[in-house]
Parts: C-alpha cells; structure tokens; sequence
C-alpha cells in the first residue's frame, strides 16, 4: 500500500492532481513534497493537525516531508478564506512566530539526518528584484485565470475588495514550488481544500518553466459532527504550545470528542492501525468512552511527549474516575492498561492541618483559601449558582462546614465550574 492509499484510506484526501500519475510516481520511487505554514501566531493549534499528520506519513512511507514556514509570504497574507484584508505582521513578529512553529513541528516530524527539511521562504523571496520577477514569474500567470480562483473571487465580491499585495499571494506561493522543485526536487505539494488555486498555479508554473511534472493533493476542512470548525473551542484554539493549551486541556480537548467523530479522529490524529481502528466503530456507551481515552492519550503523546500524556491522563483519572482500557480495545496504543498509581502532582494540591479542621472550615472560605475563587464572594456565588463540588458532590450551601470527616483517605478533591480543580491533603 503506497502513502496516497493510506491517506485517502484514512480521510485525508479531497482532491489530486493527476491521480494515476501521481499514484505510479509515488510507488516508484521516494519522494519530496511540501506543506506550507503560516506564521500568523507562535504555535500553531489543532486546526494544523491534519497536514502536520499528512506529512508525518509520507515520512513514515520513506518519503522526504519538506514543512515549509512561510516567513515571506506572511509578510503579504494569504487571503484564502477571509472576507477581510489579514493584518500586515511586522519582520519581527514573523521571525518570533517561526521560531515557535520549528519547535512543534519536531514533535510530528524527525528533522534528523535531513529526514525532513524545514525551510523558510523569506530565504528566498526577500531576494526578489521586482522587475526581474515580473519579467520571469509575472509573465505566466493569466489574471483572467487567477480572479476566479475561489479564494479571490469570494474577497471581489466582498465589500473591501481585494488588496494588490494579497493578489500576488498566488504568485509567490506558486514560485515557492518552483524554488523547492529547483533545488530539492520536490514535486508534490499538499495543503488544505481553500488552497487548491494556489497549488494548482504552482504546478502551471513548474511545468512552464522547468517542464517538470509535478502533482498537487489537497485536504478536506475538518469540522466536529456538530459542524464546529476543528480546534475551536467556546475559549478559542486549542494550541500545540503547552505555555498556551496545558497538556492536560489538551488532552481533555480530544476526551471530549463527540461519539460521532471518534472513529474519524481516530483514523486521521493518531497512527494506531486502521484494522484496530474499524473495530471500535460499533462501540458505543462505555466502551466508545474507552476509545475516547485512547484517543486523548495517542493525540496528547504526539504533541507532548509520554511524560505529559501518562500525567494528563492520571489526572483525568482523579478528577472523573479512573477507565481501566482492556488490552484488546486498540491493542497498539502504549495507554496504560491497568489500575494508575496515579501521581497527585498531575493537579493542584495543597496540605491542611488537621487541627485547623476540627471546628470545619466554611465551604466558600476553603474555596479562596485554594485560589479557586479570587475572593470570599466570589467564591459565595460559585457555590450558590452551584458550581462548586467536594469529592464530586455538589456543595448546597455557601457557609457549608467543611470538616476531617469530608476527607477521603486524608484527601478531598475540590472542584470549581467543570475543569478547576484543587486536591487537599490533610496532615
């Protein structure tokens, strides 16, 4: 099985250019191909995940994967899916982001040993000679052509129209692959559904230049059953960046997975085997909640690393109770399987002497005392709106005595709305 079966058999494929060809020249050699990033943040989120993966098996195919950080062409932006002119980034800022996104794409993609290439466009395109360039470039692009492209057309019609400097985005995307053919005989470039125009203007432009033929595959959006965008969340992206989504939010991200999309998810964020894969799509209840666990796990490894993804799932263990995975549910995955001696640094904690119990101490005022509430009211209103809970159960009354005897095993799990936790220890 070639990598373009593999991916079409695990739902990354929406489009390619020149199946049979592309699919006979994939079998009969190794390869390079390309993806590019945009450096419009320091980290890129779950929304990245899709190509990060795609390349991750070309390399896992024997495939040369080239991520490419676009730290020219951010410079411009991209106008593909915006109704609205992107704000301009400065140098600066670009050079920040890139730096940013090298560290987590090395997590997906072994850059060892020229395994892969991560390059950066700026290298070149900041070497233009303007006139040179539309003598040599310009001259093979029909703007006839380029303005029904889907990602010009839709800003034509908007109501701020379309900026000269995102109108040479095609150009300068399209000459990207003919630098990476030139110098890295790279011939396939991947990328998501809204940048078909510009893959396809990259590949009129090698041909018409180097007489190379070169192919192009594109990825279909990924939105959750609920047609939710992939990565959005009611308090924005969930990011690659631990110092910006925490492993454990992360994992709990995937562990929250509507039943609908286990299966799909499955099948595109982890590389657990189809055939082990297939067998969970009939779960449901408990065991499609098992499945859930493995998939929070196997996604959390990529990002983070086996250290974070053992203690985010401890931690989920303590806050929601422990699912012991039974060893034939998606055998490949390395999640722990039996009963977690599971470590209590995985969520905030605290000691309390036991004197300091024997009266009981006031439920809102143990709430401020842990920083789950940033004041004695604020905590007052947490537990009358009843969003405060001791060892999973709801606490009724503000002024509720919290005494040694609440404690279980000498602890006490404290709980704030639905992901605040504290565990306290009494000593």
């Amino acid at each position: 099985m070639n990598v373009l079966d593999t991916l079409r058999q695990r739902g990354f494929i929406e489009k390619t250019t020149h199946d049979q060809e592309l699919s006979d020249y994939l079998e009969s050699s190794n390869i390079t191909c390309y993806i590019g990033f945009d450096p419009t943040a320091d980290s890129l989120h779950v929304g990245h995940l899709l190509p990060i993966m795609a390349l991750s098996h070309m390399q896992k195919h024997g495939h040369r994967p080239i991520a490419l950080v676009g730290g020219g062409t951010g410079l411009v932006g991209d106008p593909s899916g915006k109704t609205e002119m992107r704000q301009l980034l400065t140098p600066e800022i670009v050079e920040k982001n890139v730096t940013g996104i090298k560290g987590q794409l090395s997590h997906f993609i072994d850059f060892t040993n020229d395994k892969a290439l991560l390059l950066n466009n700026i290298d070149w395109l900041m070497e233009l000679k303007y006139i040179p360039f539309l003598r040599d470039i310009g001259k093979c692009f029909s703007v006839n052509r380029m303005i029904k492209a889907e990602s010009y057309r839709s800003r034509l019609e908007s109501e701020e129209g379309l900026s000269f400097i995102e109108f040479n985005y095609m150009i300068l995307q399209a000459y990207d692959f003919l630098i990476l053919n030139d110098q890295y005989d790279c011939k396939l470039q991947m990328g998501g559904n809204d940048q078909w125009g510009n893959i396809v203007a990259g590949i009129d432009l090698v041909r018409k230049i180097k007489k190379d033929n070169v192919f192009g595959i594109t990825f279909p959006l990924i939105t959750t059953s609920s047609g939710a965008k992939m990565g959005k969340t009611a308090g924005g992206a969930v990011w690659l960046d631990a110092s910006r989504t925490s492993p454990y939010d992360y994992y709990q991200y995937w562990i929250n997975t509507d039943d609908q999309d286990v299966f799909r998810f499955l099948a595109l964020f982890t590389f657990l085997p189809m055939k082990e894969i297939r067998d969970i799509k009939d779960l449901s209840g408990m065991e499609l909640n098992m499945a859930k666990s493995v998939l929070a796990f196997e996604a959390t490894l990529l990002a983070h690393g086996k250290i974070e993804s053992i203690k985010a799932n401890e931690a989920a263990a303590i806050m929601f109770g422990e699912r012991i995975i039974p060893d034939d549910l998606l055998p490949s995955s390395t999640i722990p399987r039996k009963p977690l001696s599971v470590e209590q640094s995985s969520v905030p904690t605290s000691q309390i002497n036991a004197h300091n119990l024997k009266e009981g101490i006031p439920a809102f005022k143990l709430f401020y005392m842990v920083e789950l509430a940033p004041s004695g009211g604020a905590a007052r209103r947490l537990i009358e709106q009843g969003g405060a809970y001791a060892n999973g159960n709801r606490i009724e009354k503000y002024d509720q005595l919290i005494e040694e005897k609440d404690f279980q095993n000498k602890e006490i799990l404290l709980r704030a709305g639905k992901k605040r936790f504290h565990l306290l220890k009494v000593v």
